[in-house]
């Protein structure tokens, strides 16, 4: 009785922590007294390979206790991927309130160690040009993570608070990409510096203006419902007038935008390396156009003498989450992303997300009817609606068929999905003007919503980050090298002509 008492008074604890910090303290506590910390420490489970594990694991301690560098940079190089033995599952995430299998997090603890030992360490058999080489192709080899933000409209705001949570934690990946209410939190991270991005999040700066709303003969005609004047404006001064290349420039970032041609089935992914010179307002403005809601866009660049011109003026484009919210195939081929992060808010997406346990876990042969069941709705949704806009005449219900089709087929998960939690009561403020009392509930909900999956993601982001900053010492430590040299090449230039001059002195005298 004391135990349930003390186990209900640290999840309501739990549930009313304000930081990370306090919710971790409290999460591990509940661990500690449940007995999770017991499963924590028993290494087997069906679901990873806790024998390749345990082997890394002893190979690694034991070449390090050797301190046989050249056996070390075989071994990492041999076998560091990001999901070796299956250890992303995120079922192994399930079961406890912070962390994994301990072997799993003693494995990731070693690599890291070792890859700390191998940069900061002399070895005779290796240049700093090489070194460099090795961890460029480790890297490179392992791969980055990266965030997706899924449409929403005004629920979008959620998206806040799972920024703050991973950016306070240092977890923000630079690899982001948004679609529709999502294209708009990416745009504003791609533009802000980190100090910026702290008053963003407490709204500071924040313009609200977003929705207004047209007439309904304007509507039915196809010009869409809400003032796109109006949406430009909302995103414009919350973005500003940067080019992709412009804000890749000052925040590093790696921002990625979804749109989507008016008349093609197949999503255009905007970025600094696909459209440097596009205006990152101008594809959110595009990425937000509701079919139905908002009419179409034509594209806006910049060039070099910072005049503006329409990109490509004879397509128009509407909302990237109609064909691709969450765009994983488009970024791990451009940004070599090894796991993804989604945030999913979209109102007609989440009532139906599953969890991992739900998800993932083999279920009796009894589920397997509505496994069944589901796959073959999905198909048959998908028919029905390119069946009807195909041949509907009237726009309005053709737009509306083409979204309920690009809608059906898409996969609405990440490697880690967060996913928003609100009631039937909040989509009244889908399509409302967010005020600053709704900028701090969607914000607080979102990183309340984050902390549980922390720990998963630290656990992911932990090797690519060692990796990262051993590269940035190496970098520094060259071009330390580099100045040296220089200064010694103008030092001795400077004594040769100085002896030169001397020697010019003397013979004329």
């Amino acid at each position: 009785m004391l135990l349930t008492n003390k186990v209900s008074l640290l999840r309501q604890a739990l549930d009313e922590a304000n930081t990370y910090e306090d919710w971790k303290e409290i999460a591990l506590e509940l661990d500690s007294v449940t007995g999770l910390d017991l499963w924590k420490l028993d290494n087997s489970s069906d679901y990873y390979n806790h024998e390749i594990i345990r082997d890394r694991l002893m190979q690694l301690r034991h070449l390090m206790r050797q301190k046989d560098g050249r056996q070390l940079m075989r071994a990492l190089r041999e076998g560091l991927y990001h999901d070796i033995g299956n250890i992303g599952n995120p079922l192994l995430y399930t079961y406890a309130h912070v962390g994994t299998k301990r072997l799993i997090e003693d494995y990731i603890e070693q690599v890291c160690l070792t890859l700390n030992y191998l940069c900061d360490t002399e070895l005779d058999f290796l240049s700093l040009e090489q070194k460099q080489r090795f961890f460029e192709d480790t890297f490179h080899s392992y791969g980055q993570p990266a965030l997706m933000l899924s449409g929403g409209a005004t629920l979008g705001l959620f998206h806040v608070g799972v920024c703050k949570a991973l950016h306070e934690q240092n977890l923000l990946p630079k690899v982001i990409s948004g679609s529709s209410a999502g294209s708009l939190v990416t745009g504003m991270l791609g533009t802000h510096s980190d100090e910026e991005l702290v008053k963003m999040y407490d709204g500071e700066g924040f313009y609200h203006h977003a929705w207004t709303w047209k007439r309904m003969r304007e509507g039915l005609l196809g010009q869409g419902f809400a003032d796109q004047r109006q949406l430009e404006r909302f995103v414009r001064n919350n973005i500003g007038e940067y080019t992709f290349e412009e804000a890749f420039a000052k925040t590093g970032r790696h921002i990625n935008v979804t749109v989507s041609p008016l008349h093609s089935h197949t999503a255009r992914l905007m970025n600094e390396l696909t459209s440097p010179y596009l205006l990152v307002w101008s594809a959110a403005l595009a990425s937000c156009a509701v079919p139905v809601l908002f009419p179409p866009v034509t594209l806006t660049t910049k060039n070099h003498q910072g005049e503006y011109h329409p990109y490509m003026p004879s397509e128009r484009w509407v909302d990237g989450s109609v064909r691709s919210d969450l765009p994983r195939q488009r970024l791990a081929r451009l940004f070599n992303v090894n796991y993804f992060i989604a945030s999913q808010v979209n109102p007609h997406i989440v009532p139906f997300m599953q969890t991992d346990k739900e998800r993932l876990q083999k279920g009796k042969i009894t589920s397997w009817p509505k496994k069944v069941a589901r796959a073959q709705l999905q198909m048959v949704g998908m028919g029905v609606f390119d069946f009807m806009r195909e041949r509907t005449r009237i726009e309005t219900i053709r737009q509306l068929m083409d979204h309920g089709y690009g809608i059906i087929g898409q996969r609405y998960y990440g490697d880690v999905t967060i996913v928003a939690k609100y009631t039937w009561k909040h989509y009244a403020c889908m399509l409302q003007n967010p005020t600053d009392e709704m900028l701090m509930w969607f914000r607080v909900q979102g990183e309340r919503i984050t902390w549980p999956k922390i720990a998963m993601i630290k656990t992911h982001a932990r090797i690519g980050q060692t990796l990262g900053e051993c590269l940035q010492r190496l970098n520094k430590q060259k071009h330390m090298l580099d100045e040296q040299r220089s200064a010694k090449v103008i030092h001795l230039q400077t004594s040769k002509r100085h002896t030169a001059q001397i020697g010019r002195i003397a013979k004329s005298q």
